[in-house]
C-alpha cells in the first residue's frame, strides 16, 4: 500500500510507522557519510526480495524432491547442503531443514525478534516479524495456521521452531501430488516462501 497521497488536496500522507522512520534516518545516514547510496539500498532490497529470497530456497527444495542423496545431506547438514547450490552466508551460516511428512507438519518462527535465513527466503515477510504471529504460534499452531488458510487433520502432528541468532530453521514441504515427472526448474515454481516457512504447502502442479 503506497504511503503517498492521490494528489487531492484533502488526502495526506498516513504517517510512517517507528520502523519505516527509523529504516529512513539509517539510510539517510548512511548516504550522508558516503557509506552507502540510496540506489544501492533500493538494489540489496531488490536482490534479497526477488533473486536471494525465495527463489533460491526453492531450488533447494527442488533439487531435495528429485535427488534422493541430496535429500539426505540436506536434512543432516542444512548449511552444507545449501552451500552445494552457491547459498549461504550472512543470515544463513547455521540452517537446519526439518522435513514436513504426512504425519508431521513443521513451522518456523523466531519468539525473540525476527531470525530467519535471508539467503533462501529473502526478506521476513511483515507478519512473521509480528508480535502476534511470534506469540501465537507456539501456544495455538494450529489456530494460527487456520487462519492462515492451512487446516491441518488432527492426525497431524505440529512442531514449532524457534530460529534463533545461532540456529536458523527452513521448512522441507511435502511434494505435492501429481509433481511426478516434473522438472527441477518446474517443482521450483510451485515452492512459495510460505511453504518454506510451514504455514502453506507448496503449490499443486497446474493441469
Amino acid at each position: 500500500m503506497s504511503e503517498h497521497d492521490d494528489g487531492s488536496s484533502h488526502h495526506h500522507p498516513r504517517p510512517l510507522s517507528a520502523a519505516a522512520l527509523r529504516a529512513q534516518a539509517i539510510e539517510a545516514l548512511l548516504a550522508e557519510k558516503g557509506l552507502l547510496a540510496s540506489d544501492a539500498i533500493d538494489k540489496i532490497v531488490e536482490i534479497y526480495t526477488r533473486d536471494i529470497g525465495p527463489l533460491n530456497g526453492a531450488r533447494v527444495v527442488a533439487r531435495a524432491w528429485s535427488d534422493a542423496g541430496y535429500k539426505q545431506r540436506l536434512l543432516r547438514d542444512g548449511t552444507a547442503a545449501i552451500a552445494e547450490l552457491g547459498f549461504g552466508g550472512l543470515q544463513g551460516e547455521h540452517m537446519v531443514v526439518v522435513e514436513n511428512t504426512p504425519r508431521v507438519h513443521n513451522v518456523v518462527c523466531c519468539t525473540l525478534c525476527s531470525c530467519y535465513p535471508w539467503p533462501v527466503l529473502g526478506l521476513p515477510p511483515s507478519w512473521y516479524k509480528s508480535f502476534e504471529y511470534r506469540a501465537r504460534i507456539v501456544r495455538e499452531p494450529r489456530a494460527v495456521l487456520r487462519e492462515l488458510g492451512l487446516e491441518l487433520p488432527a492426525t497431524v502432528e505440529v512442531r514449532v521452531w524457534d530460529s534463533s541468532a545461532e540456529v536458523r530453521y527452513m521448512v522441507l514441504p511435502e511434494r505435492p501430488p501429481g509433481s511426478e515427472g516434473l522438472s527441477e526448474a518446474e517443482l521450483s515454481a510451485l515452492v512459495t516462501r510460505d511453504a518454506m516457512i510451514g504455514v502453506a504447502r507448496a503449490l499443486s502442479p497446474k493441469r
